[in-house]
């Protein structure tokens, strides 16, 4: 018998790790519902950055109308169609029985999940900041802010945006469809948030959507802020926790 050249790990499937993320990222770019996404996330983040600058929308609230730039969740309201890509790309492998037989071309489900993720990843990083590049560049030409402050804004914005756009992956998986994760992310700081902020604030600001707000300077009030860094971690931490999540069910539970 012939021993393997010292260093050499034979691919169990025969099947390059790169080659994988190769094929999931021609997944990912050729699903129309990704371009739809990034569109819809582009042009409602480049709508909310003009008013902003302008001032030319204000919203009704309690202490009377107040500027657009006061609601970091209006604000943020794009990341939700920007987090139909990742949950697009991951709820969509589980309808027709098209898990079962990527998993059936990869049985290696570490390697498998491991190819996803960097193809999602890749994805997120790589599209954030354009989306949300002429936002910003329109709050910067109109409206107050420097330059250093507005290119702060565009990566710690494209930063938001990459993180919860992988825990909507995260949680994509976990519940194996499209519509539920893109429900939830957004029914949570609509509805669920404001009627447990009353209840208790404390629970209230480590949601990803608030901690988000938090991270970016734009809390909704001084019982949800939370310091930068804080919210940065808390981010992270949901990002983590759901991924995490995801990988170890799908290396256990039948596709």
């Amino acid at each position: 018998m012939t021993a393997a050249p010292t260093g050499h790990v034979p691919d169990p499937d025969g099947i390059k790790l790169t080659d994988l993320v190769r094929a999931e990222l021609t997944k990912i770019c050729t699903l129309p519902a990704t371009w739809i996404a990034l569109a819809l996330a582009l042009v409602a983040d480049a709508v909310l950055g003009l008013l902003a600058a302008t001032d030319a929308v204000r919203l009704a609230g309690s202490d009377g109308q107040a500027s657009i730039t006061h609601s970091g969740t209006v604000l943020l309201a794009p990341v939700y169609a920007f987090a139909a890509v990742p949950v697009f790309a991951a709820g969509g492998e589980y309808r027709g029985g098209q898990m079962r037989v990527s998993l059936l071309a990869v049985p290696d489900r570490d390697r498998f999940f491991a190819a996803k993720l960097l193809a999602v990843l890749g994805v997120l990083v790589v599209a954030a900041l354009p989306v949300v590049l002429p936002g910003g560049v329109a709050q910067h030409l109109l409206g107050d802010a420097g330059a250093g402050a507005a290119v702060d804004g565009l990566f710690t914005k494209a930063v938001a945006y990459s993180l919860l756009g992988l825990v909507a992956y995260g949680f994509a998986v976990l519940v194996r469809t499209v519509a539920a994760p893109l429900a939830v992310l957004v029914v949570l700081p609509v509805l669920v948030s404001p009627l447990l902020r009353g209840l208790s604030p404390e629970v209230t600001r480590l949601l990803p959507h608030e901690a988000t707000l938090s991270f970016l300077g734009t809390p909704e009030g001084p019982d949800l802020a939370l310091d930068r860094p804080v919210g940065l971690s808390v981010v992270l931490a949901w990002a983590v926790l759901t991924v995490g999540a995801a990988w170890t069910v799908t290396a256990r539970r039948d596709g």
